[in-house]
């Protein structure tokens, strides 16, 4: 199976976006190839980025107090495992005195080091990353790959309140809905929505069919198209129905 997450506002297309920088930054700050260091180091200057357009840590601390209440008001429900949201509970208090506890803008230890900024200038511009252009960063490349490793970390570390809390906030998210099985008759389904609220769509499908989703929305309706890939990659319409799984999440 293979899923398709589609957001429908732009808080949570901005927290989708974060979580997808947060994953490649984990995944290359691992590895200890310069090359693959540099990915992660342009992967964090990604997230300065996208965080610095907007106050996301506030908008982390209100959803999480929310969920909080919302939570709290199934702890005499009979079937709630009391366990489970105890730990719920527990993860979302750890991770708002957490968030609390950082000061300032998100970045800003980015942006007051000079060497960091000095480099984001020039991978902004396409091979603007050469040695010849920043002897001191070619420098940092060709030392070990545990004192790279060490310097990533203490560089990320401010960040990681952030993306766990952020990670906390999607997978509720992801959890508040109910997948359904559905079929689009010739590779077209359409729902209207209502009254019902709706943040994010999960679609999850057959990878073998080689159907992919085209998703239009808005606070009334559903429109997904589905199309497929020829030799040359361009879409075309999808030829017959197509079986697949319809979560509607809303926090």
């Amino acid at each position: 199976m293979i899923q398709y997450e589609n957001p429908l506002n732009e808080r949570i297309r901005t927290l989708l976006r974060l979580e997808d920088l947060f994953e490649k930054l984990d995944f290359f700050a691992e590895r200890s190839a310069p090359l693959e260091h540099h990915v992660a180091l342009t992967t964090m200057f990604e997230i300065l980025e996208v965080t610095g357009r907007s106050d996301i840590k506030s908008d982390l601390l209100q959803e999480l107090e929310r969920q909080r209440q919302t939570l709290l008001g199934f702890r005499d429900n009979p079937a709630v495992s009391a366990d489970a949201l105890a730990r719920v509970l527990g993860d979302i208090d750890a991770s708002s005195q957490a968030l609390n506890a950082t000061s300032g803008k998100t970045g800003q230890h980015l942006r007051d080091n000079e060497w960091l900024m000095s480099i984001r200038s020039r991978t902004i511009i396409p091979g603007g990353a050469c040695e010849f252009d920043l002897p001191s960063y070619h420098a940092w490349q060709h030392k070990s790959a545990e004192i790279r490793k060490r310097d990533i970390g203490a560089w990320v570390t401010p960040f990681l309140p952030l993306r766990d809390a952020l990670r906390i906030v999607l997978g509720l998210l992801r959890e508040s809905g109910q997948p359904q099985a559905l079929i689009a008759g010739q590779g077209s389904y359409q729902q209207v929505l209502g009254n019902k609220a709706v943040q994010m769509l999960q679609i999850r499908l057959d990878e073998t069919l080689g159907a992919i989703p085209e998703t239009s929305a808005n606070k009334y309706m559903i429109w997904i198209r589905f199309t497929s890939q020829e030799s040359d990659l361009r879409p075309r319409p999808y030829e017959g129905d197509v079986p697949f799984e319809l979560n509607l999440c809303n926090l």
